[in-house]
């Protein structure tokens, strides 16, 4: 079984799914979405959770450096509801404080151009995430 990661912004959503096996996770994409219609990006997930045979999903809770969960955390939690609602699969809300600073870290000491991180931060933290949780399982 597959496993579908997600990093979810007010703008976009990254993108990233497991191996079979569930032991390597991968940036797929990022998908453009709008945060104030939560079927915005419906069609595309869709597509991508049904191609590839997934599972579970994996959402990304942004807390506070105390363990406080705050506007954007709340907002992960309606798209986890959402997600297990309208696509029938079991959601997990994954602590993912700092993922996108250590997404930031690896592209730009890689000397990925700035232009080039923006198209790649989003999948890349959602990559991260899920492989975060696949790594305690």
């Amino acid at each position: 079984m597959k496993i579908i990661g997600f990093d979810v912004g007010s703008k976009t959503i990254g993108v990233a799914i497991s191996d079979a096996l569930g032991w390597t996770a991968q940036g797929l994409k990022t998908i453009q979405w709008d945060e104030g219609n939560i079927h915005s990006a419906d069609e595309e997930l869709k597509k991508i959770i049904n191609e590839h045979g997934i599972g579970k999903a994996i959402v990304g809770l942004p807390k506070n450096m105390n363990g406080t969960i705050g506007e954007r955390g709340e907002a992960s939690k309606k798209f986890a509801e959402h997600i297990e609602k309208t696509f029938q699969i079991p959601v997990v809300l994954w602590d993912e404080r700092l993922s996108t600073m250590a997404a930031e870290r690896i592209l730009l000491e890689a000397d990925v151009s700035r232009k080039k991180r923006k198209k790649v931060i989003d999948k890349m933290a959602a990559a991260i995430i899920l492989q975060s949780y696949l790594d305690q399982q």
